[in-house]
């Protein structure tokens, strides 16, 4: 590759596994990994922090004022700061998780957090996911993949995940959350979830881990 600077945009609906396997392929590729899910994780947190109610728009947008939240990078691993503490630990907790579907759905937010991804583009060789990325956040990104599965396979994996973290669930209820947020996630008014008109869509339905993973490197190979 030469020295251009290259972006990958992965989007998809929830438990797509698009976290585990974009890692993986940044970390193959030697490019970053951006997690753009942590940066709503973090502004939910501090919201948190305040005592704020994060399905209180208004309210979440006047913190906005005082917040810092940027993205380290230590051997391509992705850390989360929050006003200069690292935070990388604290969003991954269904506290967080819970608050980051509640901010990013506030167009404030949204705008916040827009020109600090655009700008770790820009500078960087990079594979971003999230559910925007491909159609607002990066739309020139020379590589658009849209990532997805059944509901009831990205249930069952999202299921197990929980029950090997010792979490008491039911594989119907899990099923139920997924579909739920499926369609919050592609009907809300900003930013829905949707393919890019010039992506490609990659599904994992019948695709293990490795399996996923060379999909997407040679769906890159190919544009490249």
């Amino acid at each position: 590759m030469n020295n251009e600077i290259i972006n990958v945009a992965i989007d998809g609906p929830a438990g797509a596994g698009k976290s585990t396997v974009a890692k993986a392929v940044a970390a193959r590729l030697g490019f970053i990994y951006v997690d753009t899910g942590a940066l709503y994780r973090a502004i939910g947190v501090n919201a948190l922090r305040k005592g704020i109610a994060t399905s209180d728009k208004p309210a979440v947008a006047a913190t906005l004022g005082d917040v810092k939240v940027e993205l380290a990078f230590e051997n391509g691993v992705q850390k989360v700061l929050l006003n200069g503490e690292d935070v990388s630990a604290e969003i991954r907790t269904p506290s967080a998780s819970m608050a980051a579907s509640d901010v990013s759905a506030v167009p404030e937010v949204r705008a916040f957090l827009f020109d600090l991804q655009r700008n770790i583009a820009k500078e960087n060789n990079c594979l971003m996911d999230g559910r925007d990325i491909g159609t607002v956040v990066l739309p020139d990104a020379k590589v658009k993949i849209f990532l997805t599965a059944s509901p009831e396979i990205r249930a069952g994996r999202r299921y197990k995940e929980l029950i090997e973290k010792g979490s008491q669930v039911e594989f119907k209820d899990v099923l139920e959350d997924l579909i739920k947020r499926d369609y919050n996630d592609s009907h809300r008014e900003i930013a829905p979830l949707k393919p890019a008109e010039d992506g490609m869509i990659i599904d994992t339905s019948e695709l293990d881990f490795e399996g996923s993973v060379n999909a997407i490197i040679n769906a890159i190979k190919e544009k490249m």
